[in-house]
């Protein structure tokens, strides 16, 4: 089964590749803004509804774990719906929920469109790789997933920026109401150009324990994860979201086994082309975003600069990667070699290496310039690294492998993230400090921010290493 207008020739690419690429890339912009930039508002949203902060995180955690969730559920989909028809639906639903949200009323109201919005946003960010993929012939997709993952890098610093700006001048409610005219812009020109050929399942068999397992387990890991970040004190409560999440895992992974059209085929993991770039990714994306959480906190608490400073400080690296990451792009197009995501990763390692001294010796100076290498590095590593995780699958797979790589990286974010918060929190509270982060002693906050920037290094130095195992494993 055929569906759309314009086929894709093989070695010429879609005739309006360029225009899709740049639907796409706000598609997904968006989509990663607004899982990233509510955290900025959630004191002005905790005082508008006159709730706790219990209550009113789960604006964020909601649509968390609905997107991460929901990933792998709509790339299973897309085989038989069709990636360009999911799109379009995830952009309509994700642009309506997205007014819903600026409207409403009350707390619980918020939180329902909030897991709307997220799966919306599910839908677009599930197949948005396999689209631009598809769309591009094989020398120039190492550029078009080199802007794909600069958009995603860039979009995820410049969010917390982007909602403080707009919820000081207008009000928490635009951060959502501000989606609507550039969604019904984009919609309007996705009608017009967003249309290539697909060749479609006929039928398809959801696997719904699967799916229902799988919700459960990242619900479950999310809940265990925030209650970790509590504090250094076990609790019962931790123990039991831990053996839930290993249990509901444990169902999940004896289904897809059995099922005969699992969610998730696990045999894509006996591919060691597929798995090592994803291994790399998650291990990338952690360290990456323990620096994005915890650089503020520093900058703040030791530094003592301002939030606009510090934005200022973060906008460093989105420069350099809208440059690197299309350059980087366009060197693996004309010469394939996985050299380039082992350096990139290498590089990243090394620069977080010296943001842990210049943390310690408070030098504002090394600290900006070690900014300049890690966005260097990381735009070395995004674009070769995406471009091999969609050729390591036949291009029939093309939908779960973009679903795949996204649900990899969405955990990455998540974990990033968590781990931060649980590190900081243990060493503070380790020390005999249990107030606000900002208030505690400049000198401690130091020392356990660098310690948390050593512990990102190491993550990547483990990715470069997976990365060099790649040879022993994968014939080009």
């Amino acid at each position: 089964m055929e569906t759309g207008i314009t086929s894709v020739p093989e070695n010429m690419g879609h005739p309006n590749r360029h225009v899709i690429l740049g639907i796409i890339l706000i598609g997904v912009a968006m989509a990663v803004v607004d899982g990233i930039v509510v955290s900025i508002a959630l004191p002005t949203i905790t005082g508008y509804f006159n709730v706790d902060v219990a209550q009113s995180q789960w604006v964020i955690t909601a649509y968390l774990v609905t997107e991460t969730s929901l990933l792998l559920i709509f790339g299973r989909i897309s085989e038989h719906l069709g990636k360009v028809r999911l799109f379009m639906i995830g952009f309509v639903i994700f642009t309506a929920s997205s007014l819903a949200c600026g409207l409403a009323n009350n707390l619980p109201l918020l939180i329902i469109f909030r897991v709307v919005q997220a799966t919306g946003a599910a839908m677009v960010f599930s197949i948005s790789a396999a689209i631009i993929f598809s769309i591009f012939p094989k020398g120039e997709q190492g550029r078009a997933m080199g802007y794909l993952g600069a958009t995603i890098a860039i979009t995820s610093i410049a969010a917390p920026m982007l909602g403080g700006f707009i919820t000081e001048a207008l009000g928490w409610e635009y951060i959502f109401l501000i989606n609507v005219p550039i969604g019904i812009f984009l919609f309007l020109l996705a009608m017009k150009y967003l249309k290539i050929e697909e060749t479609l399942q006929e039928r398809i068999s959801m696997d719904w324990i699967g799916a229902i397992t799988l919700v459960g387990a990242m619900v479950t890991l999310i809940l265990l994860l925030g209650e970790l970040a509590q504090g250094v004190r076990a609790s019962l409560l931790v123990l039991i979201y831990f053996l839930i999440f290993l249990a509901v895992l444990a169902l999940f992974l004896m289904n897809e086994r059995k099922h005969p059209f699992p969610l998730l085929d696990l045999t894509i993991f006996r591919i060691p082309a597929f798995v090592i770039p994803n291994v790399t990714m998650i291990l990338v994306f952690i360290a990456v975003f323990m620096v994005n959480i915890i650089g503020p906190f520093y900058f703040e608490g030791v530094m003592g600069l301002t939030p606009s400073q510090v934005g200022m400080v973060f906008l460093i690296a989105p420069i350099i990667m809208v440059i690197a990451s299309p350059i980087t792009g366009w060197l693996y197009d004309r010469h394939e070699s996985p050299s380039y995501a082992i350096a990139g990763v290498l590089i990243t390692a090394c620069a977080l290496v010296l943001l842990a001294f210049a943390a310690l010796q408070r030098d504002i100076i090394i600290i900006v310039l070690a900014f300049v290498p890690m966005a260097i590095g990381n735009a070395l590593f995004q674009s070769p690294n995406n471009t091999e995780i969609m050729r390591a699958l036949p291009p029939r797979k093309l939908g779960i492998a973009s679903s795949v790589s996204a649900t990899v990286r969405n955990l990455g974010m998540t974990l990033g993230v968590s781990i931060s918060s649980i590190l900081l929190t243990y060493q503070l509270q380790s020390a005999g400090y249990s107030g606000p982060v900002i208030g505690a002693d400049p000198v401690l906050l130091s020392w356990s921010i660098s310690t948390i920037m050593v512990v990102a290094a190491v993550l990547c130095f483990g990715g470069a290493t997976v990365l060099l195992l790649r040879k022993f494993f994968v014939t080009r």
